[in-house]
């Protein structure tokens, strides 16, 4: 028999290039050819062609007084046209791909600087019965599994913590004990599960997206009827969830401005 499947490999040479801009971008000062190489574990030789293509094409400048290389104007071209769909455009196709993964409408939120979540965007998923969240709705920043995952970033004191619970609104309440359970597991795990105490019938996985500096700056919910997926299948959902938040969180650098939740927020 004819195996027809390909493995899908990554080409070396481009994988070194993302890799020596990375980098880059994390460092605070330019560096030489030998320091670049170690630290990314790529041979001096292949190390120095790349930043030599790179030179040429503008995404690494290059000092010959001081023979360092630093991140070039072809990057932050590329970023200028990147930012200028925003980050929930960004974001859309993982929130389509695990939708239809996963069988469960997804909604993206912003986490705002008043201490509420606003949906931002959504995916459907293809589910013939869902629930639909309409962009610009908006709920306290800690109701529900998004809001323990935001919770969980906010490490608020627990008295604070206890202030805030007190005024949301459940439509089947949870203890305060049993919540703040849910918030640290939610820390350890980087995704919680809220079933049926925000609304009844639903059951909600989340995960919050937080910038480098460790703040919620967005957040992902999954969206299940009771009793339309096991309780493995929406952990599977859950542990998926808080992957892609992570990978799109070691994106985000703090910004001065950029509304986000604190400590001393009222929700």
């Amino acid at each position: 028999m004819i195996n027809t499947e390909r493995e899908v490999r990554d080409v070396g040479a481009v994988v070194h290039a993302v890799r020596i801009l990375r980098y880059l971008a994390a460092s605070a000062t330019p560096h030489g050819v030998a320091t670049i190489a170690r630290e990314t574990t790529i041979s001096p030789s292949s190390c120095f062609a790349i930043l030599r293509t790179l030179t040429r094409l503008r995404f690494v400048a290059f000092d010959t007084t001081a023979k360092t290389y630093a991140l070039g104007l072809g990057v932050a071209e590329i970023a200028a046209s990147f930012a200028g769909f925003g980050l929930a455009e960004a974001i859309h196709p993982d929130l389509d791909r695990l939708a239809r993964k996963h069988g469960v409408p997804l909604v993206l939120w912003r986490v705002t600087g008043d201490g509420h979540l606003v949906a931002a965007d959504r995916a459907h998923g293809g589910a013939v019965v869902r629930v639909d969240v309409p962009p610009g709705l908006r709920l306290p920043a800690l109701l529900g599994a998004a809001g323990r995952c935001v919770a969980a970033a906010l490490d608020l004191e627990p008295d604070e913590l206890a202030r805030r619970f007190a005024g949301l609104r459940w439509q089947s309440p949870p203890y305060f004990a049993q919540y703040c359970r849910e918030v640290a597991l939610a820390r350890s795990r980087g995704w919680a599960i809220d079933a049926g105490n925000a609304y009844a019938g639903l059951h909600v996985v989340g995960a919050a997206i937080v910038d480098r500096a460790g703040r919620p700056r967005l957040a992902m919910s999954g969206i299940a009827i009771a009793g339309q997926h096991e309780p493995a299948a929406l952990e599977r959902l859950g542990d998926e969830l808080g992957r892609v938040a992570a990978t799109i969180g070691a994106a985000l650098v703090p910004a001065a401005g950029l509304p986000v939740a604190s400590a001393g927020e009222t929700g």
